[in-house]
């Protein structure tokens, strides 16, 4: 298969294909002329209306070319799928069809309720690559994990970095392996049951290698978001841009096997034409996966806590699979460990967390503290609670953290138990933070690898910035030096120390994770989303006052009980049954003593800092 270069250039009077190294042989072009810099030959392109560009001409694959504006300088194609030389380098032709796929009896995963497992490709192992990575599948395998769900692997400036910043949305980052590692990663995943779902970053590009105003009004000064102007989805032009974003997301689906697609803060997709962005994408999706037989699926983060992302089309909504439900986790963290500063304020009391297990949001329309403002809608009775996705850690609830420290460094090992027990046995969709599942103890800190020594020096002192004040010295104890992102020991620290596993305490905990993934699949009641059987009750030891909270909260899951013990002392707990029970899974023991009444509460006995499961 070769490729016929094409570009949007609206504004441009005249377009070159660059090609680098000359013609590939047998390749004859009309019109080419050598480059005044010395570097290959160009080919002017003809207009083929709308704005686009077109060469006549059939590169194979493996071909280096580029586009130049105007008699300008050599410019990546913005839909580039290999960027072998960076985001400032040539794109190389890739004929996605080479790749031999085992994959033929993958009938994909509908990922509602299905357990996800969030990973960084480049700290994920010692190699950081998408090959390394897929040595350590099988141990997602032993875990029970569902979908993997990779964080962004769009090319971006430097080595390394966490993806957000990407620049090059078609292409693979090449430290990773590039285009036919993503492939090989999927392929293997598949062999194995997993699925795999790609964070996918639409709201904004990062700083270096971003060359599409130059192609095109791909942005626009008339919104704008924490990144600076808005993507450009309702102004002249936005057509072309809309195309941009949602062929980018089916070719992933179609060329690259991957089942499900995060969509990083689509909040910032500001949009305000008759038709969302996102909605136009779940449509085409929801083609696409008709096409192909199989599910494909659409999470989005969001930050608006309004059910319209999860909405049907059809009803006016964005038709999202999924969406992510940051309350859940704040209402946890805050419980567990006291914390209470920045978006935290609101959070900590258990009604609070009674608030989020049953109605996933807990702001609702009132107001916000930390945003200053009412904020949020309730979600409605009939809306499954696997369509949102729950976490007690992700990539920004640590990474964004002054220090980019765990839970494991701050909670002792029944704290992280529980902790695991209400993100897993609650009625929503839980994923995992890579290394979660053994209380890894090496932290995942912001890391960035600019060439640009300006560039990385602002992204230094603006990180500075940002954690100076907001309760940070107190959190930590006395004054903190955020590490510098672009010193290479911040990415090296942030690793996974794969030794971690086979100590006896972090291999207590893989198995206690292994143990409740397992119950959710053993029973139904469990591993359902039906919001309207799950309630808290809470038994708060007197005089508790600020800091972690202690006391007892029984979890109810339709028939099955879920009682946590955070208090550091035993505790005699009443739980109410509608049919018998027997202990599933014990953090540290426990027992459960008949009731004293025919129709009484039984009374289970729960160590200090610890967890019995009932079903």
């Amino acid at each position: 298969m070769t490729y016929v270069p094409e570009v949007w250039a609206p504004a441009a009077a005249r377009v070159d294909l660059v090609l680098p190294s000359g013609a590939p042989d047998g390749l004859d072009v009309a019109g080419a002329r050598a480059d005044a810099r010395g570097a290959g030959v160009r080919i002017p392109m003809d207009a083929a209306g709308r704005g686009w560009w077109r060469a006549d001409v059939h590169l194979p694959h493996g071909t280096d070319y580029a586009f130049a504006l105007d008699g300008g300088p050599a410019r990546p194609d913005p839909r580039a799928a290999w960027l072998p030389d960076g985001v400032h380098g040539p794109a190389r032709v890739f004929d996605a069809g080479r790749f031999a796929w085992t994959d033929d009896g993958w009938s994909g995963v509908d990922v509602r309720g299905k357990v996800f497992y969030e990973l960084h490709a480049g700290t994920f192992t010692d190699g950081g690559t998408l090959t390394s990575a897929t040595e350590r599948l099988d141990h997602l395998v032993s875990l029970g994990v569902d979908v993997v769900e990779l964080l962004p692997v769009a090319a971006f400036n430097g080595r390394h970095g966490w993806g957000y910043d990407g620049v090059a949305l078609w292409a693979v980052h090449e430290p990773y392996g590039g285009p036919e590692a993503l492939q090989a990663f999927v392929d293997a995943a598949h062999a194995r049951g997993l699925a795999v779902c790609l964070d996918v970053v639409h709201n904004h590009l990062g700083p270096s290698g971003n060359y599409l105003h130059e192609f095109g009004p791909y942005f626009t000064e008339e919104h704008h978001t924490p990144w600076g102007a808005a993507i450009n989805l309702d102004q002249d032009g936005a057509e072309h841009v809309r195309r941009w974003i949602v062929d980018s997301v089916l070719r992933w689906a179609r060329d690259f096997h991957v089942d499900a697609f995060r969509l990083d803060a689509v909040h910032a997709l500001v949009d305000e034409s008759e038709r969302h962005v996102l909605a136009q994408l779940s449509d085409e999706v929801a083609a696409l996966s008709a096409e192909l037989g199989r599910p494909l699926s659409l999470v989005a983060e969001t930050d608006l806590n309004d059910v319209v992302s999860v909405t049907p089309t059809s009803e006016g909504g964005w038709g999202m699979t999924g969406q992510w439900a940051d309350d859940v986790h704040h209402s946890i963290h805050a419980l567990v460990t006291g914390e209470r500063h920045g978006y935290y304020v609101d959070f900590g009391a258990p009604e609070t967390l009674r608030t989020a297990l049953t109605g996933a949001f807990v702001h609702t329309g009132d107001l916000s503290t930390f945003r200053g403002e009412p904020w949020g809608r309730p979600v409605p009775d009939d809306v499954d609670g696997h369509r949102f996705v729950v976490f007690d850690a992700n990539h920004d609830q640590v990474g964004n953290r002054a220090l980019g420290d765990r839970p494991s460094s701050r909670v002792d090992a029944g704290g992280l138990a529980a902790q695991a027990a209400l993100v897993l046995l609650s009625p929503f969709t839980p994923l995992l933070f890579m290394g979660e599942e053994w209380g890894a103890r090496t932290p995942w800190m912001y890391f960035t690898d600019h060439p640009e020594p300006e560039l990385a020096e602002a992204v230094r002192e603006g990180r500075t910035k940002e954690f100076g004040g907001h309760g940070w010295e107190d959190l930590y104890g006395g004054e903190i030096e955020v590490p510098d992102p672009g010193d290479p020991a911040t990415f090296e620290r942030s690793r996974l120390d794969w030794s971690e596993p086979t100590r006896p305490e972090h291999a207590r905990l893989l198995d206690w994770y292994r143990e409740l993934v397992a119950l959710r699949r053993q029973v139904p009641d469990l591993a359902s989303g039906d919001r309207s059987r799950t309630a808290l009750d809470v038994h708060a030891v007197e005089g508790t006052g600020d800091g972690p909270w202690q006391g007892a909260l029984v979890l109810h899951r339709g028939g099955a009980r879920v009682v946590l013990n955070l208090a550091h002392e035993p505790a005699a707990v009443p739980v109410p049954l509608s049919a018998p029970v027997a202990v599933r899974a014990a953090w540290d023991g426990g027992a459960v003593q008949p009731p004293e009444h025919a129709d009484g509460p039984v009374v289970v006995e729960v160590p200090a800092r610890s967890v019995v499961v009932l079903a």
